[in-house]
């Protein structure tokens, strides 16, 4: 894994005031999660500790929880995060292409994040957007009826932005 987490005192602050915020209402683990995750770019063990101690949740449920949810991570993430889409319609017509493509191109395998931690790549179960498939984003921008050409020109245009 190349991303590197910054644990400034600034951020461990800034998650903390988002924890005495959330403890004003009832359930205040998910909220304090995403904060966590928002901030830091993933929710490792060091950080897990410090909500556990603050909100006095036990780290084996927030571990639970972060590693159930497909949005949160342990592991840092890259500046550009792609997903391609491995739902049943894009399945079909051939999203394990795209995959197997920015995988080449980036070379690091679903789940990781490039050497410099410019790059994640990941593969999810259903997006929404089954009549356009296959279906893949970078980021928040959407991209419909994929193919292994428009994974190429997508990856060309990102690496001229970097």
């Amino acid at each position: 894994m190349g991303a590197k987490i910054n644990f400034t005192e600034e951020k461990i602050n800034e998650l903390k005031a988002e924890m005495v915020k959330n403890m004003q209402e009832p359930g205040p683990l998910m909220p304090t999660l995403h904060a966590a995750q928002r901030i830091f770019g993933c929710i490792p063990l060091p950080i897990q500790k410090i909500i556990s101690n603050e909100l006095d949740v036990s780290i084996a449920r927030i571990n639970g929880v972060v590693t159930f949810y497909g949005h949160f991570s342990i592991e840092p993430k890259g500046d550009t995060i792609i997903s391609v889409c491995l739902g049943t319609a894009c399945y079909i017509k051939g999203a394990q292409g795209l995959l197997d493509a920015f995988s080449h191109d980036l070379n690091i395998s679903v789940g990781e994040t490039s050497k410099d931690g410019k790059y994640t790549l990941e593969a999810t179960r259903c997006i929404g957007a089954c009549g356009l498939a296959p279906v893949f984003t970078v980021n928040e921008d959407v991209y419909a009826n994929g193919s292994v050409q428009l994974v190429k020109k997508v990856m060309q245009k990102l690496k001229q932005e970097k």
